[in-house]
């Protein structure tokens, strides 16, 4: 009787924390007490909030810990100070976390979708998503497998999460429209940051020099990584304030399309970032075609799942979690012969 009184006067963290964002937040804000909630309903956490027990799930994840050996741009650099599609992930989430504690808008959210918007990248960067998307006939995109990946793929059940979070990663890209005002800062912060980082990294491996950048952009945005950056955050804080949607101003805009377009001429499109693009291809599709073949060799945890969604649709999910080193392991030890593997 004792405990179970102590139980009930004991305080719900949660729930404090649930009535400072009604205070403080932004009417424009996505409030965890009010989520749509999750797929299969659970007990609410003492101590956390909805959105913030989702960034801990997704940052707990294997999926999350296998970013870091993910290609962003170039494959197999030589060095160690280009981005890989964790420390994009992680930038993503610094800038989108500043942008909507300005705006006064949900960050545990915004948090949650930045950690999760590109779980289901391939390895080898976007050549795997294309060459995944051309040999299957259900098709690869990433950010809806990010989506599969949270929602099936995660432990026996996936991870469960809100509707606003899965909403906002399975609408991160260019041509989604998330519901969420949160979903919409990680969109643009995603742009912002890997249009910079990108920029800075081509710098480093001197694919470009600052005097490539177009005069006009330098001008508007800035000369340094820093300036350009800062410019942009302040731009979308300041045209977005008190409104409900989340965008740059018109000339802002188009001077950051204008560094994008540039950066798919002189570095995406570059033979120094494609050298290694066509032999990453033919690696992710000989182990596709083998495992088509042979789907016994497969993970067990992925075998008991070929009668739930098919086959094609098993191997892609197989391949798509690979890192880039792991790939071309599993090639080294399916197809070279033993003498020949690197030691």
């Amino acid at each position: 009787m004792y405990n179970a009184m102590r139980d009930a006067d004991r305080v719900i963290i949660r729930e404090q924390i649930e009535e400072i964002e009604k205070k403080t937040l932004s009417s424009f804000a996505c409030l965890s007490s009010q989520t749509k909630g999750r797929q299969h309903p659970q007990e609410k956490c003492r101590l956390r909030t909805e959105f913030q027990r989702d960034r801990d799930r997704i940052l707990h994840c294997k999926s999350f810990r296998r970013l870091k050996h993910k290609t962003q741009v170039f494959i197999a650099p030589e060095g160690d100070h280009y981005r890989t599609r964790l420390t994009h992930t992680l930038e993503v989430a610094q800038i989108a976390r500043t942008i909507s504690r300005s705006l006064r808008l949900n960050e545990d959210l915004t948090e949650a979708i930045a950690l999760g918007h590109d779980l289901g990248h391939t390895p080898f960067g976007h050549i795997g998503e294309r060459l995944l998307d051309s040999i299957t006939s259900c098709g690869f995109k990433h950010s809806i497998h990010s989506l599969r990946v949270v929602d099936v793929l995660e432990g026996k059940n996936g991870l469960n999460l809100t509707w606003e979070v899965r909403d906002g990663i399975a609408n991160h890209t260019m041509s989604g429209t998330p519901a969420t005002l949160e979903g919409q800062v990680v969109n643009i912060s995603d742009r912002i940051a890997y249009i910079n980082h990108d920029i800075d990294d081509a710098l480093r491996a001197r694919l470009i020099s600052e005097e490539d950048l177009p005069r006009e952009c330098n001008e508007i945005l800035g000369n340094t990584h820093s300036q350009r950056i800062n410019r942009m955050i302040m731009d979308v804080i300041e045209n977005s304030m008190d409104r409900p949607r989340i965008e740059m101003s018109p000339e802002v805009s188009r001077v950051t399309d204008k560094l994008r377009n540039f950066m798919f001429e002189r570095v995406y499109m570059h033979d120094a970032a494609k050298k290694e693009e066509k032999k990453a291809g033919f690696v992710l599709k000989r182990l596709f075609d083998f495992f088509m073949k042979h789907p016994d060799k497969l993970p067990e945890e992925y075998r008991l799942n070929i009668d739930i969604y098919g086959l094609e649709q098993v191997v892609c999910d197989y391949i798509a979690g690979m890192t880039d080193r792991y790939a071309l392991r599993m090639f080294d030890d399916i197809f070279m012969p033993s003498s020949w593997r690197s030691s």
